[in-house]
């Protein structure tokens, strides 16, 4: 493996820019960023950044870039594209991809930028914009295992939990089915809640009663008593519109293995339905009140 003396991050988003601050504070080594928007890079470089105004130019100044992207069509184009990282013939030599895309991508990706003298690796993070601010992410890696160690000490400055996942890919697997287990969640916290104020119990009350028994999880703790419990759905947190790509990504992996999911087919049908009812960028628990408009309907009638 390659000395790694500069690192490199694109896409400063609302978990990519905390990812990235704490990369600049505890990686010990130069960082090199850029973003489609001015305001990220300009924070950030008042903590240590280095700011750059386009792709190219962190490719030419960082060993290894991380990317921080909104889905696979941006993945690829600032790997491949005009511009882009391979095209820079830079001094970067391996490219981390934490953002959430398509298996099989991660794949044809590995193999197009190995031919630019590139090794790459999928590195998906979950938990919450708070855990990227905090540096507890959760991060769950694909390809091979040398590059994987090269790049742990790195990860751990975002990640309290970094694991190696298997191949190319196995780590947006691993992610994208996390994902998928929390929007089934999501829905079963919210009908939850619809059901017990309909019935007069008080939601905070049903849940913090519900996270000391056999029915407490993250979600309940997290989604549940801090989002849909107050009502608070922020749009610069996860969104309607990104829960949607990650619950369809599951899909597609459940139907290339031939299992019906339909639980999953249910989430997704749900969140469809809220962001057509106009919550296409609040957070995604804000599904549930698509639930509770259902509840009062069929009350009515």
């Amino acid at each position: 493996m390659k000395p790694i003396d500069t690192l490199g991050f694109i896409g400063l988003g609302v978990m990519g820019e905390p990812m990235c601050a704490n990369l600049v504070a505890k990686s010990g080594r130069t960082v090199y960023g850029a973003d489609t928007r001015r305001a990220p890079v300009d924070r950030l470089a008042a903590r240590g950044l280095k700011p750059c105004a386009a792709v190219a130019e962190v490719a030419a100044a960082a060993d290894v870039i991380f990317l921080s992207l909104p889905s696979g069509r941006e993945v690829e184009a600032v790997c491949l594209g005009a511009g882009g990282i391979a095209a820079a013939k830079g001094r970067v030599h391996t490219v981390v991809d934490m953002s959430t895309s398509a298996p099989k991508l991660m794949a044809e990706l590995a193999q197009k930028l190995a031919a630019h003298g590139v090794t790459f690796l999928d590195a998906p993070v979950a938990r919450t914009r708070q855990a990227a601010h905090d540096g507890t992410l959760s991060i769950m890696v694909g390809g091979p295992a040398e590059a994987f160690e090269a790049v742990r000490p790195y990860l751990a400055c975002m990640g309290s939990e970094v694991t190696h996942c298997g191949g190319h890919g196995a780590g947006q697997v691993v992610k994208i089915l996390n994902n998928m287990v929390l929007f089934m969640t999501g829905q079963a916290l919210g009908e939850a809640l619809a059901i017990a104020r309909n019935a007069g119990v008080d939601g905070k009350l049903l849940f913090e009663v519900m996270s000391k028994g056999s029915s407490d999880s993250f979600a309940l703790r997290n989604h549940g008593l801090k989002a849909m419990v107050p009502g608070v759905f922020p749009e610069d947190a996860f969104p309607v519109d990104y829960a949607i790509k990650d619950i369809k990504l599951a899909l597609d992996l459940a139907a290339q293995g031939g299992v019906a999911a339909q639980g999953a087919q249910t989430a997704c049908a749900l969140l469809e339905a809220t962001s057509r009812a106009g919550y296409r960028v609040e957070y995604w628990p804000v599904m549930v009140k698509m639930i509770e408009g259902k509840t009062r309907i069929a009350n009515s009638e």
